[in-house]
């Protein structure tokens, strides 16, 4: 039987990083099958956000296939997701591009200065922890030669 390997990360999925940092914005939808028009509005207004804070150097944002946390029909379809080498991962959803994104650009903020990534879910800016759909330790990888990270 033949069993073709799929790519770890094909073109679709992969996303590369320019920065430090990148802010990954859901705008495929899952439950729809088709481009997530809410998404893309909150990819160009965190951008600008992003930029206007003075993070642009240090945050790259960037779209994405879809990143499986959002809940159909809720009203507030979007995801997004904070990465970076080396640090944790965080995943917050029910975000709505209609309402302030203060909280997202103070995350960044606090996000960029945390050597590792890792805080406590209540040092969080209220809207995310009441949105936080994962938090995802930094890979480390062993092989026989070592660690990898």
């Amino acid at each position: 039987m033949d069993q073709t390997r799929r790519p770890a990360a094909s073109p679709p999925y992969s996303v590369a990083q320019s920065a430090p940092h990148q802010i990954l914005v859901c705008k495929a939808c899952k439950h729809k099958g088709e481009a997530c028009k809410p998404g893309f509005d909150l990819l160009k207004k965190l951008r600008a956000a992003i930029a206007t804070a003075d993070l642009g150097e240090t945050f790259e944002v960037s779209g994405t296939a879809c990143l499986a946390g959002c809940v159909p029909d809720h009203g507030a379809p979007c995801v997004v997701g904070y990465r970076a080498t080396g640090k944790a991962t965080w995943l917050f959803g029910d975000i709505d591009p209609d309402q302030p994104l203060d909280e997202l650009v103070e995350f960044a903020r606090t996000y960029a200065a945390l050597e590792d990534g890792w805080l406590n879910g209540r040092d969080l800016p209220q809207r995310l922890c009441d949105t936080t759909l994962a938090r995802i330790p930094a890979a480390i990888i062993v092989t026989r030669e070592g660690a990898l990270q």
